[in-house]
This record gives C-alpha cells, structure tokens and sequence, in this order.
C-alpha cells in the first residue's frame, strides 16, 4: 500500500490536486504494478509565510497555476 505525502503552498484549487493526485496514482500503479485502491496520495499545504528556502521567506514567490 503506497502512501505518497505531496507538501505544497496552499492556494491551489481542489480540481488542481485532484488531478495532480490522478497523475502520482498512475505513475505509481505503473511502476509498482499495484492496484489503484492501494495507492493513497496525502496533499499537505502550508502557507508560504511558513516556508524557507535557503534562507530566504517564500512570502514573495508566485503560487504557480491556480
């Protein structure tokens, strides 16, 4: 049973991780030959103000397509 943890700025539609989970599934299946109702995908979001890359705040990045 493949668990795969997606961590994420929040702000992204509901439709966009439903199709990014789709997509993980199906690689997964693929890859693993495991059947699709074993594979969960856990999104997480995190508002940017909490995340840090290389020292730097992401408060001022784009979220990307939303």
């Amino acid at each position: 049973m493949p668990i795969v943890r997606v961590q994420m700025w929040s702000g992204r539609s509901e439709e966009c991780k439903v199709n990014l989970a789709k997509a993980i599934t199906d690689v997964v299946v693929e890859q693993l030959g495991c059947p699709l109702q074993a594979v969960t995908v856990v999104v997480e979001e995190s508002p940017k103000e909490n995340w840090v890359i290389g020292g730097q705040p992401c408060s001022g990045f784009p979220a990307g397509k939303k």
